[in-house]
């Protein structure tokens, strides 16, 4: 089992045809992912050969979903014509849109998750990794050699620290990572993944990896405390940022002692949920939590 992304998934590349998604769509082919076309308009009608395998090239999502019965995209625009791409897509019906690019200005960000979220699109990101499901199916540009399928569930919103919690644990293995990305406007959640995890008979516990700024951590502990049932291991980054100074993501502001890493590793752990100091102590846990149960 997996949450979102299968090895049923059929998946679209918009921007396949650039230098990014030519490199990435490449790495998703070797991962077993079912590439079924890219998406350009000047392109429209060639095909790409991906080491052997020709891949079309379609004019527009709607084109490639009747062609191909995609129900995944993955967006490696340029962030000027992001908003437009997820526009298309959402407008096309496509179930999931899986957006990598960075630098997005919010305001096209906010226009297009809203739309998407109306027209029944779920939207990962934007700046993002992506989501794998290991050995069924991969939708970004997380590493599939790192890990195995196994019976944890991951979500991060950091890329890096996504990808060394993989390797950590690798020896346990994941249902599916989720990257869901540290900008201030995101598509899907540490809730919503927590919840399809929760729902995931094949997920037996689930890795939240947290950062400073904003109160995702704090609204998923709220919700962890309600509604999650299978046991929960966190990370927050951001314990020696300076106060009140912007760190890495967009999202990562502090102010005050909100969106300390302290204040969200105290509102995890009030909802029962062990925290690690650092990654590698978050992996014994993991490992301790797994072993207990």
């Amino acid at each position: 089992m997996a949450i979102y992304l299968t090895k049923e998934s059929k998946v679209l590349v918009q921007g396949m045809t650039g230098a990014e998604g030519m490199k990435h769509t490449r790495r998703m082919l070797a991962a077993g992912t079912d590439i079924v076309g890219g998406v350009n308009p000047r392109k429209a009608g060639r095909t790409v050969d991906f080491d052997g395998r020709a891949v079309p090239v379609f004019g527009s999502v709607r084109e490639g979903i009747e062609a191909t019965g995609a129900d995944v995209t993955v967006v490696f625009v340029p962030p000027a014509f992001c908003k437009a791409a997820v526009t298309e897509a959402a407008d096309a019906g496509i179930g999931l849109a899986v957006v990598i690019t960075e630098g997005i200005p919010v305001h096209d960000t906010v226009a297009f998750q809203t739309y998407a979220k109306q027209r029944g699109t779920r939207v990962v990101g934007p700046n993002c990794p992506g989501l794998i499901t290991p050995g069924q199916a991969n939708a970004g540009i997380i590493p599939a050699d790192i890990t195995r399928p196994g019976r944890i569930g991951l979500v991060s919103k950091s890329g890096t620290l996504t990808y060394q919690l993989m390797y950590e644990l690798r020896d346990i293995g994941f249902s599916t990572c989720v990257g869901i990305g540290g900008d201030p406007v995101i598509g899907t959640t540490h809730i919503d993944c927590l919840q399809a995890f929760e729902d995931d008979p094949e997920t037996e516990l689930v890795v939240l990896i947290g950062e400073i700024g904003g109160d995702a951590e704090e609204r998923a502990a709220a919700y962890i405390r309600e509604h999650v049932t299978k046991p929960v291991v966190g990370y927050v980054a951001g314990f020696t940022a300076p106060e009140g100074k912007t760190m890495g993501h967009a999202g990562a502001i502090v102010s005050g002692s909100s969106g300390t890493a302290r204040a969200k590793q105290e509102a995890l752990e009030a909802a029962g949920v062990r925290v690690g100091a650092t990654p590698t102590e978050t992996a014994r846990l993991v490992l301790e939590r797994l072993a207990s149960s």
